[in-house]
């Protein structure tokens, strides 16, 4: 297996010197390897886990030697006043102890409660690889790779593909059996099952509750609660059509995709989208953790169903969007008319292009070499 850095490791450790940071992202994404990679940097780390007995103890009692100069808690949000108990400590730190604090989505969760840790820390989502992450590494020259294995660093390392498939097999048991039922009291186990395998089998697709509640046999409300489960766990995201008024956009039928690529059970075409989805927002967060600007991912689409895959908006204002072909070389009538109606620069992205070009003031790009430019 490849083994390699993640991208933000270096920025994770200048925001170290300043303020507390916060690494937060899907499930085996990472964040636990990432935490003790950068423990190397430090001359006398500790690592400790809230799941651990003997380091839960040390963590309660801040019993930890004063020559520690990076602390790194796992787990955290486990312990109950998670939140005043980290503050006291930051607010009587000796000047030279770093603080870095990971865990499951639920520290995403909980840390969007509450101030009593505002202005005391930077935020880090980490997200599974994307091209232009490991643009540099020999195996991703065939997009292939991603729409098969996902970006999740162990399956897409691997050196056999029969490896990732009995590990995502592990991996959805663990969502479902461990992660879903710990962050949630759910009483019909074989109901959320079944929700989730028609996510998986709807990706890309504007999502209807009551129709997903239809076919499990519950009611509608469930069902939103169930993908809001799923949300909060890093699981899906949602994506919004773009409306200036954010409430009417809200309240539109959404879009669903996997952080892991791997997971989505369709089509070729909607695996390629849902990789692009997944790049698209690693762009977005990567633009508010790091450079602080607001920004937005969403598609579009008109009360007469023309529809654009992706627009990328800052402040509520359209920067870009793309629409995704994996086979149809032919451009796209939507994306010419949002372009021509309302000059968003537009970009028809390519499993399969030879020549790039501009065509009716709408880029035609090649998708591996694009989505390997694409920062963050």
């Amino acid at each position: 297996m490849v083994r390699m850095e993640r991208k933000q490791k270096d920025q994770i450790l200048r925001d170290l010197k300043r303020k507390m940071v916060f690494i937060t992202g899907p499930r085996q994404v990472g964040k636990t390897w990432l935490a003790k990679d950068i423990s190397q940097s430090f001359s006398n780390s500790l690592y400790l886990t809230y799941d651990r007995s003997e380091d839960r103890k040390i963590m309660e009692a801040e019993a930890w030697l004063g020559d520690i100069d990076l602390l790194v808690l796992d787990e955290l949000h486990k312990m109950p006043q998670w939140k005043n108990y980290l503050k006291g400590i930051y607010d009587t730190k000796p000047e030279k102890l770093s603080i870095l604090v990971t865990g499951s989505a639920r520290l995403e969760t909980f840390r969007q409660s509450g101030d009593s840790l505002a202005g005391r820390f930077f935020r880090h989502r980490l997200m599974p690889f994307t091209p232009s992450e490991v643009s540099h590494l020999l195996i991703t020259n065939d997009l292939d790779r991603f729409m098969t294995r996902g970006g999740f660093p162990e399956p897409f390392l691997m050196d056999e593909t029969q490896d990732a498939d009995r590990w995502r097999l592990q991996y959805i048991d663990g969502l479902i059996r461990d992660d879903i039922l710990d962050f949630e009291k759910i009483h019909d186990f074989k109901a959320i099952q079944l929700v989730f395998d028609l996510l998986r089998k709807r990706v890309g697709s504007p999502i209807s509750f009551t129709s997903i509640a239809r076919d499990v046999g519950i009611s509608p409300n469930t069902v939103k609660k169930y993908i809001q489960v799923f949300e909060s766990l890093f699981i899906i995201f949602r994506i919004a059509p773009y409306s200036r008024n954010i409430a009417r956009s809200i309240l539109k039928e959404p879009k669903i995709y996997f952080y892991d690529t791997g997971l989505v059970d369709t089509d070729a075409g909607i695996k390629y989208e849902n990789m692009v989805a997944v790049s698209l927002l690693k762009y977005v967060y990567g633009m508010e953790d790091y450079e602080g600007k607001s920004c937005q991912l969403h598609y579009l689409r008109t009360k007469d169903g023309k529809e654009v895959n992706f627009c990328v908006a800052q402040n509520d204002i359209p920067q870009f969007m793309i629409e995704t072909k994996y086979s149809d070389r032919s451009l796209s009538k939507s994306i010419i008319q949002f372009h021509q109606k309302y000059q968003i620069p537009g970009i028809q992205l390519l499993r399969f292009l030879k020549r790039e070009k501009r065509e009716q003031n709408i880029e035609v790009r090649q998708a591996s070499k694009y989505l390997s430019c694409l920062e963050y």
